[in-house]
């Protein structure tokens, strides 16, 4: 582990020579000076310095090379537009499917609702039966009782006919 962290001192001190070192936690960023120049410096051939002002040569274009970019470039667009067809065939297909998903929801609250309010409807219609039934009900206690007392009359005269 101080081994590792020697050579991480060691690097990030050298890295620091050659431009600027940040260092956030464990994140370590590095933004070099002069980025210009050594991008020109990576892409001249090698035992070559590259002209130091504003007038760099530039290497002749091979023709060839550039028919088959843009031959190449004709074959990506031609499979972009084909992608973007079938990512459009692809979305109408999934929106005709939530537009289905969303009708089919709305008739089922639709159904609820209705079967909702039958419900309610018959339940109060119930309700008001077994008033009317408790109304009409209401002399069956008193007429319960006269019929024991009518029938302990007639056990009484039984008795006595006997």
């Amino acid at each position: 582990r101080q081994l590792s962290e020697g050579r991480r001192a060691t690097l990030a001190s050298a890295l620091e020579l050659e431009g600027t070192v940040l260092r956030e936690g464990p994140l370590t960023q590095f933004v070099a000076n002069n980025l210009e120049r050594r991008i020109r410096l990576s892409g001249a051939p090698r035992g070559e310095a590259p002209a130091g002002g504003g007038g760099s040569s530039i290497p002749a274009i091979d023709p060839g090379a550039l028919q088959d970019v843009v031959a190449l470039a004709g074959q990506v667009a031609a499979q972009v537009d084909e992608l973007l067809r079938n990512v459009h065939c692809g979305l109408q297909a999934l929106t005709a499917l939530s537009v289905g998903c969303i009708q089919t929801y709305r008739d089922g609250v639709e159904s609820l609702g209705e079967a909702a309010d039958l419900s309610i409807r018959a339940m109060y219609a119930l309700v008001a039966r077994c008033e009317e039934l408790d109304r009409a009900m209401q002399p069956v206690p008193a007429l319960a009782k006269r019929i024991r007392d009518m029938k302990g009359t007639l056990e009484r005269l039984e008795g006595l006919c006997k």
